[in-house]
């Protein structure tokens, strides 16, 4: 097999994907990995601009049949390269009405398809995530409860839920995503900062407190895109 395709999912808005695939762009670049990031969400690409300038990256609009044939396509045209898709707020819809192109072209490709779905307290969360595995049923689906809604007991929808049981049963894992202190956060997202270039950019104490994450970070994205 290649280099896997990573799509990191949550079907609505606020739920914390971005920060997600930051994370796990910065996981791979510390592993040594070649990385070709994917920026869906067109009309507020941040991972894109804040990566823009680091790795090779693409503005694909997955709404239409047209953007999921040129999403096949450049990982077809890069087997070196993993792929970070960073989806956007309305991708289920795109999703079900042509994530078959994606599914179809999996073994000629000779990729694996990943996906780490972001979630929050909230019960959509859960909703849109059953969605999205009935449409893309290629892929291996790993949840990440982003801990910025609070500590991992409290997501007690999700937890006991019967969608956990299926996920797990189908070889995917229940993840925590650490939280970022907000004044941190905030700076990469206002500067548009890559993690390398806030670590060599910020304040120290920020420093301190982006290098704690980014371990823990690394720690949890590693055990979801692990082969």
């Amino acid at each position: 097999m290649l280099k896997p395709i990573i799509v990191v999912g949550g079907g609505k808005g606020g739920v914390g994907k971005s920060t997600v695939s930051v994370g796990t762009v910065d996981t791979l670049l510390a592993r040594g990995e070649k990385v070709r990031l994917i920026e869906s969400d067109t009309s507020n690409p941040d991972v894109w601009k804040m990566y823009r300038d680091e790795i090779e990256t693409n503005l694909i609009d997955l709404d239409d049949a047209n953007g999921w044939i040129e999403l096949v396509n450049v990982c077809d045209a890069n087997p070196d390269s993993s792929v970070v898709l960073n989806t956007a707020a309305r991708n289920n819809r795109g999703v079900s009405a042509y994530g078959e192109t994606l599914n179809s072209t999996l073994v000629e490709l000779r990729r694996n398809l990943i996906t780490i779905w972001v979630i929050n307290r909230q019960r959509d969360s859960l909703e849109l995530l059953n969605q999205y595995m009935g449409a893309l049923t290629g892929s291996r689906i790993h949840v990440m409860r982003n801990g910025y809604f609070g500590e991992e007991q409290k997501f007690e929808l999700y937890n006991e839920s019967k969608l956990r049981n299926q996920v797990e049963n189908s070889g995917g894992k229940s993840l925590t995503f650490p939280d970022l202190a907000d004044r941190v956060s905030d700076d990469l997202y206002s500067k548009r900062l890559s993690i390398s270039a806030a670590m060599q950019a910020l304040p120290l104490g920020n420093r301190a407190e982006l290098a704690r994450w980014r371990r823990e970070v690394h720690r949890v994205v590693s055990e979801a895109i692990r082969a």
